[in-house]
C-alpha cells in the first residue's frame, strides 16, 4: 500500500474483521459492552502496537545517543539518509551495526581512516573499503549494498532521477541502509552537526581530550528538525548523550619488570 498509496477492499475487509473479532473478543472476555469511545480508544492502542512491532522490525542497531532522534527511531532498512562530512559522525553511525555482526562499507572516501574507526567501535574484521570508485561510483554502491548492510557512499557527481530511483528500489529489495554524505534526493533523513566545542587545552597548554557537538536530524515525517548534544567522544573515548554518565577509562597496568639472566 505504501507504494501505490491504495489499499485493495480484500485487504481492506479482513483488516476490518480482524478488528472486529478482536474487539469481540475482548468483550466477551470482560462480559461488559464495550461503548463506541472505548472501542475506538481499543482499536488506537492495538494499531500502535502493531506498528510499534513493524518498526522494530526494519531497524538496524543505532548508537543510543542519535536513535531517539532519527525517525521510527533508528536507521531503517531499506532506506537512504543524507550525512554531514564527518568522519567522526560517519564512525558513530558505523560502530553499532558493526559491533552487533553487520557488514559495512565506506565507497569513495579515501581519507576515512581505520585506526580511528576501530576506536569508535567498527568491527575491521567486517568493513570494506572502496576508497576510489571512479565514474562508476554509482554501480559499485548498488554492487556492494547487493551483499553489505550499511553502506557509506560519497557522490563525486550528481546523479540522475532514475539513477536515483533504481538505487532507492535495490536498497528496499536488498534492506541496506545507505549513508550518503552530503545531500541526496528521496533521503529519509539529514544529519548534520552543529556547534562544536573541544574541550582540554588550557592557557597555552594542555591537549584535546573530549569534544561536544550538536547533531540535528531533519526529516519529512518529523514536524520540526530534533537536536541532541553528544559528546563525539568524551574524555574517555566513548560517545555518549551529553547528560549520560560518563565512563570511567580502564585502569593503566604496570608493565613487568625485566628479569636479568
Amino acid at each position: 500500500m505504501f507504494e501505490y498509496e491504495q489499499v485493495s477492499p480484500v485487504s481492506a475487509s479482513a483488516a476490518s474483521a480482524t478488528a472486529e473479532e478482536f474487539l469481540a473478543g475482548r468483550e466477551a472476555s470482560s462480559g461488559a459492552t464495550l461503548t463506541a469511545a472505548e472501542r475506538v480508544a481499543e482499536l488506537q492502542s492495538r494499531i500502535s502496537q502493531m506498528q510499534s512491532r513493524t518498526l522494530s522490525s526494519t531497524l538496524i542497531p543505532t548508537h543510543p545517543a542519535i536513535a531517539s532522534l532519527l525517525p521510527g527511531g533508528g536507521l531503517q532498512q531499506g532506506s537512504v539518509y543524507s550525512v554531514d562530512s564527518s568522519a567522526m559522525l560517519l564512525m558513530m553511525l558505523l560502530a553499532a551495526p558493526s559491533a552487533a555482526g553487520s557488514w559495512c562499507a565506506v565507497v569513495g572516501v579515501p581519507e576515512f581512516g581505520i585506526e580511528a574507526a576501530q576506536r569508535f567501535g567498527v568491527d575491521l574484521e567486517r568493513l570494506v573499503l572502496v576508497p576510489h570508485p571512479g565514474d562508476q561510483w554509482l554501480a559499485v554502491t548498488a554492487a556492494i549494498a547487493d551483499v553489505v548492510d550499511v553502506v557509506v557512499a560519497r557522490p563525486p557527481t550528481r546523479a540522475s532521477d532514475s539513477a536515483v530511483a533504481r538505487l532507492a528500489s535495490r536498497l528496499r529489495q536488498r534492506k541496506s541502509t545507505l549513508l550518503m554524505v552530503g545531500s541526496w534526493p528521496q533521503s529519509e533523513a539529514m544529519v548534520s552537526l552543529g556547534e562544536s566545542q573541544w574541550h582540554g587545552i588550557g592557557n597555552g597548554h594542555g591537549h584535546l581530550a573530549a569534544r561536544e557537538v550538536t547533531v540535528t536530524v531533519t526529516s519529512k515525517s518529523a514536524g520540526r528538525p530534533r537536536s541532541a548534544r553528544i559528546w563525539l567522544p568524551d574524555s574517555s573515548e566513548q560517545i555518549r548523550a551529553h547528560g549520560a554518565a560518563e565512563m570511567a577509562p580502564a585502569p593503566l597496568r604496570a608493565l613487568p619488570h625485566k628479569v636479568s639472566a
